[in-house]
């Protein structure tokens, strides 16, 4: 699902974007011609978004989040909140994938406390960045 195409990619949205690698190999030698697991995992979740009356986030494709001893990959983010790098998405089912990003969307600096994850996704945060605009501004522990 890309965005409209009289929408710029850069323009604020209301809706989280979840960046998915398409190359994502699973920790797996692929045989030749053979799908890459992020490619299957991406055009699943792009299927179940099209179904969805109200999709929480939007999906885009990456060639490589370069995080490849970590399984399928993405990244949420959203203009104003942390950015999350994402992995071992390729054992999460789609409906806790869609549960985070309504989760990430509710919170206004986008945080979702292990607490709150879907079980599946408790693991799955490798780091965050902080938003470009609109920094969310904490202390330093």
């Amino acid at each position: 699902m890309e965005p409209a195409a009289d929408t710029p990619q850069d323009a604020p949205s209301a809706t989280p974007c979840l960046i998915l690698c398409t190359t994502c190999r699973a920790g797996r030698t692929l045989a030749e011609g053979e799908v890459p697991p992020g490619q299957i995992l991406h055009d699943t979740l792009a299927a179940a978004l099209a179904a969805h009356p109200a999709p929480p986030v939007t999906l885009r494709a990456a060639k490589c989040l370069s995080v490849c001893a970590q399984g399928c990959a993405g990244a949420m983010t959203q203009p104003g909140k942390w950015s999350y790098l994402l992995g071992r998405l390729d054992q999460a089912p789609l409906a806790d994938l869609l549960a985070y990003a309504e989760t990430y969307a509710a919170h206004p600096t986008g945080a979702v406390l292990p607490s709150r994850r879907p079980e599946s996704l408790r693991g799955a945060v490798l780091g965050r960045l902080p938003s470009l605009t609109d920094a969310p501004q904490e202390s330093a522990a």
